[in-house]
């Protein structure tokens, strides 16, 4: 699940070494443009969904080994985050824009049994206050 601006660049990335890439986007406009991203490059094994993840993870039956996680500001909510838990899947990669937020989120994914392997910040936003951080959980 990744947001509207990283939703293309993401699965285009992922999609070369992926069986399969689902992105979820609330915005309309940017899973059709992530959609003819994929086909203009090739990528047939990428599936776009607009709505809300609270929703649309429901309806989601394949096992993932790996969820990417970027969120809006205020994190993941709260009732959505058990729905992506029960994925259960190896290793999720959180990209966080607001770190109280992530401060929030991360100790739901600890007492799911996943383990901090990495934090790293990136200054996206130089001579701010404001960094991402991406962080790599593992099941234990």
């Amino acid at each position: 699940m990744v947001s509207s601006a990283t939703l293309t660049t993401i699965a285009q990335v992922l999609a070369p070494v992926s069986k399969k890439v689902v992105g979820i986007e609330l915005v309309a406009e940017a899973v059709e443009a992530a959609k003819v991203n994929a086909t203009k490059n090739g990528l047939d094994n990428c599936q776009f969904i607009a709505g809300d993840v609270m929703v649309e993870v429901a309806n989601l039956h394949d096992q993932a080994d790996v969820i990417i996680l970027d969120p809006p500001r205020d994190g993941i909510h709260p009732k959505a985050i058990f729905k992506i838990l029960d994925f259960k899947p190896k290793v999720f990669v959180y990209v966080s824009c607001k770190a109280t937020s992530l401060a929030r989120d991360l100790p739901f994914f600890v007492a799911a049994g996943y383990t901090v392997n990495k934090v790293k910040c990136v200054d996206m936003f130089p001579y701010t206050g404001h960094v991402e951080t991406v962080v790599l959980l593992s099941l234990k």
